[in-house]
């Protein structure tokens, strides 16, 4: 804890440091953080870096390339997501469906004259059966 808060107070020295030139007997031209004989502080500014149309032209097919590529990925997402809400959705239905052939009772379906045709035992277990299968292929 100590390290990184005198780091962050000392910053600022850091980030001031002066650099010097210098030239020794030989003829040597030196440069450093502390001044030798006969010093002179260097004023040092940063380079900027022009680039050409070429540069830019690449740059901005480049951000365009990275930016369909972000909407693409965010469409495939959007069309899971709502793939997953679907089938969480079917799977609720069949879950009801099970529980209420579960509850037991008489099953029936109406006929081409309007009359009630009941299930059977073995058809509602059939059903069940089915329901299961279902649920088990598509919901886990």
């Amino acid at each position: 804890m100590r390290i990184p808060l005198l780091l962050f107070i000392f910053m600022p020295l850091l980030a001031s440091a002066e650099i010097y030139r210098w030239v020794d007997a030989q003829g040597q031209v030196h440069f450093g953080a502390r001044p030798g004989p006969g010093a002179e502080q260097v004023e040092v500014r940063p380079q900027v870096i022009e680039r050409d149309e070429a540069t830019r032209a690449r740059e901005a097919r480049t951000e365009r390339f990275f930016e369909a590529r972000r909407q693409e990925q965010q469409a495939a997402d959007q069309l899971a997501s709502e793939g997953h809400a679907r089938r969480e959705q079917e799977c609720r239905r069949l879950r009801n469906e099970l529980s209420k052939l579960a509850q037991g009772g008489r099953y029936f379906r109406t006929d081409a004259k309007g009359e009630r045709v009941y299930y059977s035992e073995e058809e509602v277990n059939a059903a069940r059966r089915q329901l299961a299968g279902r649920i088990e292929q598509h919901c886990n």
